[in-house]
C-alpha cells in the first residue's frame, strides 16, 4: 500500500528517532510503496562490493539504508 508522501526528494528532514537522531540531511530518494526514504549520511551501512567497473578494487563501500517516513521530520527553511 502506498504512503501520502509529504517529504519530497531534495528536502532538508532531521532524524528524530533511532540511532542517527538529531541529525539532519537532504533527501535522495523517496520509496512510497514501503514508506521510507534515504537521507544522505544517515544510517550508513558497512556493504561489500565485488571488483567492477566503478570499483576497480573491490572492498567496503558506505550505504545509505532506508529509514521509516516516521522517523524523519520536514525542516522548514
Amino acid at each position: 500500500m502506498a504512503v501520502k508522501m509529504k517529504i519530497k526528494k531534495g528536502d532538508t528532514v532531521k532524524i528524530i528517532a533511532g540511532d542517527d537522531k538529531g541529525k539532519t540531511g537532504e533527501v535522495l530518494a523517496v520509496m512510497p510503496k514501503t514508506g521510507k526514504v534515504l537521507v544522505k549520511d544517515c544510517k550508513l551501512a558497512k556493504k561489500t562490493v565485488k571488483p567492477s567497473e566503478q570499483h576497480k578494487d573491490g572492498g567496503f563501500i558506505n550505504k545509505e539504508m532506508p529509514i521509516d517516513i516516521s522517523n524523519v521530520a520536514k525542516v522548514e527553511e
